[in-house]
């Protein structure tokens, strides 16, 4: 049985936690590929809701989780979630971390902090939880990993020799405190103890599960336009949350994935700084963010908001191999009587493109040219399937389908679990 990735296909927060969830009812594995307690999925199930950072969105309906090797892991947050799972009474004797996931330090965090302040009014925006250093140490062959907390000499021996450069750094360059090895080498045994029971080769257990027929969902972090490869670089995150990523961030080869699903608001959104061509100015912006409650799960900053953008959305569709789509978050739409959609930008040379920029910038200069459809002005909360949708709204639907040439099999109509339309059934997206 082959894998399926869901990918987040705007600069993120597009509702893939939600997404994950629901279709991993009827799925056996679920994947986490990149990325690291930056990204935050909330899942509202009845009265209960849950913001993940570090554990897969799987975990919610008891399925198998696993963090591949692709991922960053910050003990602390990590511990904090499997305890509060099982405070809750849901079991985490399933969770499987990999070894070679690299694991975040203190030195990552005060890193990522004093470069931001160092950058001034160049900071990229980051959420300042040590991701981006934490990559950096792995591509200079420097980092510590998961698997070096099962053995604690090796685990003492690798902070002592990271703190010897990272102290320099901080002292010198940042001119900011420095960790004491001692202090820092008795934290991580700790969390240490927590956690080595969750360490195994997800990479093998992954392929097994294929191997005997199930069904194996991997979930990206971020998103495409944050990739470090094929997003807005600078202002993107420190991995490839791309779909082609998702075989290398958990060891399996790529033909072993069969399906993309991208997830996408039924508008736009993104956190920090960077071009944001479609963004809403005036009180329609404000309005946008209070219905759509758009502050991040992770930091609690407020995200910009921007009507659909199909071109930043067909170069996703592209990147990725995007199947099918789900549109999230039609609800929060309802009380606009028209609704602008990008369907090409406008260049510094005043030619229109349908297609998105390949060079910095062209995109930092691109202007949004619009189409302007019918709003519906009704609440969608009624609407058990994608034909009972107001016309206007059903249109709307099918403008993104016709526009980007890709089926939309799930329309989110609101924030619970069950507020979800599918002309195809959950069942079969999940399994086709």
């Amino acid at each position: 049985m082959p894998a399926t990735v869901i990918v987040g296909a705007q600069w993120g927060d597009e509702g893939k936690g939600k997404i994950v969830d629901l279709l991993a009812q009827h799925s056996d594995v679920v994947c986490r590929y990149q990325g690291g307690p930056n990204a935050g999925h909330t899942i509202v199930v009845g009265d209960e809701t849950f913001k993940l950072r570090a554990l897969p969105s799987g975990i919610v309906c008891g399925k198998p989780c696993v963090i591949g090797n692709g991922c960053v892991v910050d003990p602390e947050v990590l511990i904090g979630e499997l305890d509060d799972f099982e405070r809750r009474g849901h079991a985490t004797d399933e969770v499987y971390v990999s070894g070679n996931a690299h694991l975040i330090m203190p030195w990552h965090v005060a890193i990522d902090g004093a470069s931001e302040r160092r950058l001034g009014k160049l900071a990229i925006g980051t959420t300042r939880r040590g991701i981006g250093p934490c990559y950096a140490d792995k591509a200079m062959r420097l980092g510590i990993r998961v698997q070096d907390i099962l053995d604690p000499k090796i685990l003492r021996q690798k902070i002592e020799v990271a703190l010897a450069e990272k102290n320099l750094w901080l002292e010198r360059v940042y001119e900011a405190e420095g960790f004491d090895l001692e202090t820092v080498a008795a934290q991580y045994e700790s969390y240490a103890r927590r956690l080595r029971p969750y360490v195994a080769d997800t990479s093998l257990y992954v392929d097994d599960a294929l191997r005997e027929g199930k069904v194996v969902l991997l979930e990206g972090a971020q998103a495409t336009l944050l990739d470090l490869d094929h997003g807005t670089y600078p202002f993107v995150t420190s991995s490839n949350p791309v779909a082609a990523n998702a075989a290398t961030g958990v060891g399996i080869g790529p033909n072993r994935i069969d399906r993309v699903i991208g997830v996408s608001k039924a508008y736009v959104t993104r956190v920090g700084e960077g071009p944001f061509p479609t963004e809403i100015e005036g009180p329609a912006h404000d309005r946008v963010q209070e219905l759509g409650h758009e502050f991040g799960t992770v930091t609690g900053r407020s995200r910009r908001c921007g009507w659909l953008d199909l071109v930043a959305l067909r170069y996703a569709v592209r990147v990725n191999g995007i199947d099918q789509l789900a549109l999230t978050k039609l609800d929060v739409l309802s009380e606009f009587a028209e609704l602008p959609v990008c369907t090409r930008y406008r260049l510094r040379d005043g030619r229109e493109t349908r297609d998105f920029p390949a060079h910095q910038s062209d995109f930092h200069a691109a202007r949004p040219v619009y189409e302007t459809l019918a709003g519906w002005r009704r609440e969608l909360d009624r609407c058990a399937s994608p034909a009972d949708l107001p016309d206007e709204a059903r249109r709307y639907v099918d403008f993104v389908e016709r526009e980007l040439e890709t089926e939309v099999t799930l329309i989110g109509t609101g924030a619970d679990r069950e507020r979800i339309l599918s002309p195809l059934g959950l069942e079969a997206v999940a399994r086709p």
